[in-house]
């Protein structure tokens, strides 16, 4: 598509190299109706230079704090914001997320922005009244709180469970017997999953061709419910490798499969509180609109083609995003 139409409205696509930013920004492009000005950490990553083969204005823009004259004068122009924060395991007393997220808000509204679209999550410490600890969800949270309340039409997306946090974090162990596929949520409790590089695109592009339809609104991005012993079922059936489910529910079980994460104390509360909120509670809040994005997005992927498109056989792989995702979702 051609970036001087200027007849086309102008969206600009926080952290445009994170696999969310990457779905959004293509999606938009690929509709044809939009301009799209990518926002990234670096021109030379890969994701970046796809995107402005594909037609895309890319702007160095990191999500970081004490950025918000530049990320001001990087939305001007534009009709449409897509606002997410990187995933930053919080370390108390500081506040990077929460802060960060209310900079680029009022960054959007000072460089005139129409309509934002903010990918959160649920306040899991309000929910919980305080009894999980998972401030990636409750800060993004408190930043649609903040949004709400600024002079600027806004929505809002939730993503489910990411696909690709198999991939990329919690990779499966071979033994001499097969693979250990250890998950961290209970067998047989269905949960929410998509796939964060095709999923919210589709979602977004909605939002912004009815803007004013979804004003206020916040919609949950799902590819499918499923459980950990169905998703090993399906790998199985799918890679014809054999494998089982183990448990990395617990604190134990996690620290056991994945040692790693041993060092930083701050992850493994923050990772553990998360799981637990969603078997507990649910991952999403009562009366969310369970369906919408599939009615969007009908052949968003489910976990079957999810790996039948990727071709995943169990192997650690990174996707290159050059904005950090530091707390799997």
């Amino acid at each position: 598509m051609s970036q001087n139409d200027t007849s086309k409205p102008l969206i600009t696509v926080a952290g445009a190299s994170s696999k969310q930013g990457r779905s959004v920004a293509n999606a938009l492009l690929d509709s044809g109706r939009y301009r799209v000005r990518a926002l990234t950490r670096s021109l030379d990553s890969q994701p970046a230079q796809a995107l402005a083969k594909k037609g895309a204005e890319v702007v160095v823009a990191p999500l970081e704090l004490g950025r918000r004259a530049e990320l001001t004068e990087a939305m001007k122009g534009s009709a449409g914001a897509f606002l997410m924060t990187p995933p930053i395991v919080k370390v108390p007393p500081a506040e990077i997320e929460l802060t960060l997220g209310k900079e680029l808000a009022d960054a959007a509204v000072a460089a005139g922005v129409e309509h934002v679209v903010f990918s959160g999550l649920e306040n899991v410490e309000a929910i919980t009244g305080g009894t999980k600890w998972a401030p990636h969800f409750t800060d993004k949270a408190k930043i649609v709180d903040y949004i709400r309340g600024l002079p600027i039409r806004s929505s809002f997306v939730y993503l489910a469970f990411y696909y690709t946090n198999f991939l990329e974090y919690y990779v499966p162990q071979r033994t001499k017997d097969g693979i250990n596929f250890a998950i961290y949520l209970p067998p047989d409790i269905p949960m929410p999953f998509c796939d964060p590089l095709t999923a919210p695109g589709p979602a977004v592009r909605e939002i912004f061709d009815n803007p004013e339809r979804y004003a206020g609104e916040v919609l949950p991005v799902i590819g499918e419910f499923i459980s950990a012993r169905q998703m090993v079922e399906t790998f199985e059936r799918v890679t014809g490798k054999r494998a089982r489910y183990v448990s990395a529910y617990s604190r134990e079980d996690l620290l056991r499969h994945f040692p790693g994460f041993a060092s930083d104390e701050h992850l493994v509360r923050e990772l553990v509180g998360m799981v637990e909120y969603a078997v507990e509670y649910g991952y999403y809040a009562p009366r969310r609109d369970l369906t919408w994005s599939r009615k969007v997005d009908p052949n968003a992927l489910t976990w079957e083609q999810f790996l039948k498109r990727s071709k995943w056989q169990g192997d650690l792989l990174s996707y290159g995003a050059a904005e950090p995702e530091l707390a799997p979702t």
